[in-house]
């Protein structure tokens, strides 16, 4: 019996846990998030039903976006004019098999006639043969990859829950703006009638999307169809870069995330993933800042870190290092006043002397008021230097090229900007300052800081 269980779990290791986690977890072979500007996907699911689905193309008409949907063959069937309506007011339709059965438990010939059964349906409604499939769940089988040479497969960067009616329209609302990136696939449903789902779950659904694409586009993001967002990524160049590069960047960029978990690193600002910090002691040589103020061993500093998924999608679409400097001088000059804001914040458990980093993107740091050093000789920069390079090498599409045509310009730097010069140059915002002065803790070390800046 024991023997038994065990080739179970190892058969369903192969078949389908193990395919599914590669997927979901670094994207191999998938689409799950763009790269190329502040454009987002909206994407449906379960679709189309009678009720709910009529109720959310009206509202993609209202404010004129145009969005991607996974329907159900079965559904589509009964419900044709629907997908004609999808068709015919600009929007994309895809493939969710024909029933809402997931691959893990159909063998792979059925897989193959749910997903053949959908496209027929589809075709010989609009015309159009589909080329866009997700599986139901987000699940496959060893042998879905084998699809992935006649269809795009499709997955999601935020799923909100949409599906279950318990937290209405504010649960899915908050969850939607907490995890906004650019260039996020959201996944939503538009029917309630599968397995797991609340009848009226798509009620909270359509009035949480109301008000979270007016946000949205309030924050400068828009909307475009999955293609759409597929063609713009290929144009930046980030298309080019391999299955095994990207694989090694999937996993780079979950270390990241873990690294992030371990030392409580915070988001600069909410609503913009490039910048991330954390208050820490600084511990090395002292560094004469160019204000006068000298950062010493012992010194409490704010330490930035770039969101390297976020840099590297901006590597992907500039032509030169220049352009590339010039676009990473703005985004950090446009997120200092709100480092000021975390400064000050922070500032309540004691004072901060200096914003800190180490990066090998340092050009131009000066003309926002850092003060760009050498890292000392040793084995801290001989680890930081060849960690770079690789990161660059593995990643960018140009890597090889990038490490070969300018050596010298990638070199880590220490860059470091003092507490007085950063309050005065980059003040925070004045509805964050102005929400900062009501918490006493705050206030008290507000006035400690200004007393810092003063007395020196």
């Amino acid at each position: 019996m024991n023997h038994i269980l065990i080739l179970i779990v190892c058969g369903l290791l192969v078949y389908t846990i193990i395919p599914t986690f590669v997927i979901r977890l670094f994207g191999f072979g998938v689409y799950r998030q763009g790269t190329a500007g502040r454009s987002i996907a909206l994407t449906f699911d379960d679709g189309p039903d009678p009720e709910y689905t009529p109720r959310l193309l009206d509202l993609l008409g209202e404010h004129q976006i145009k969005a991607t949907f996974f329907v159900l063959g079965s559904k589509a069937e009964q419900h044709p004019e629907l997908i004609v309506r999808m068709h015919e007011e600009g929007h994309l339709v895809g493939v969710h098999n024909y029933v809402h059965w997931a691959n893990a438990l159909m063998t792979p010939k059925r897989v193959r006639r749910q997903i053949e059964h959908s496209v027929s349906v589809i075709e010989r409604i609009v015309g159009i043969r589909p080329v866009h499939y997700r599986p139901p769940w987000g699940i496959i089988n060893i042998f879905d990859f084998l699809l992935m040479k006649r269809f795009r497969m499709i997955m999601w960067s935020i799923i909100v829950g949409d599906w279950r009616s318990r937290g209405g329209k504010r649960k899915i609302k908050m969850r939607l703006l907490s995890k906004l990136r650019p260039g996020a696939v959201i996944v939503l449903h538009d029917s309630g009638r599968t397995f797991g789902a609340d009848l009226d779950a798509p009620v909270y659904m359509l009035e949480a999307l109301h008000e979270f694409i007016g946000e949205a586009q309030a924050k400068g993001y828009n909307f475009e169809r999955i293609d759409e967002k597929i063609s713009q990524d290929e144009r930046s160049g980030h298309a080019k870069i391999g299955l095994t590069k990207r694989l090694f960047a999937s996993l780079w960029f979950k270390w990241d995330e873990l690294f992030h978990l371990l030392f409580r690193i915070k988001q600069v600002d909410p609503e913009n993933p490039f910048l991330f910090y954390r208050t820490v002691t600084y511990r090395g040589k002292p560094i004469p800042l160019a204000d006068g103020e000298t950062l010493a061993s012992g010194d409490r500093v704010i330490e930035l870190h770039f969101n390297n998924k976020v840099l590297l999608a901006i590597a992907a679409e500039t032509r030169s290092t220049m352009q590339l400097a010039v676009k990473l001088i703005r985004t950090v000059k446009e997120a200092l006043p709100q480092i000021t804001a975390n400064l000050l914040k922070d500032a309540a458990e004691g004072p901060v002397k200096a914003v800190y980093g180490i990066t090998m993107i340092h050009r131009g740091a000066e003309q926002l008021g850092f003060t760009i050093t050498d890292l000392p000789r040793g084995w801290f920069l001989f680890a930081s230097r060849i960690y770079l390079r690789a990161l660059l090498y593995a990643i960018h599409p140009d890597g090889k090229a990038r490490l070969q045509a300018r050596p010298e310009l990638l070199t880590p730097k220490i860059l470091a900007i003092s507490t007085k010069k950063l309050i005065s140059a980059f003040p925070a915002p004045t509805p964050v300052a102005e929400l900062l002065a009501e918490d006493p803790a705050v206030t008290s070390a507000v006035s400690f800081e200004s007393q810092f800046i003063s007395n020196h």
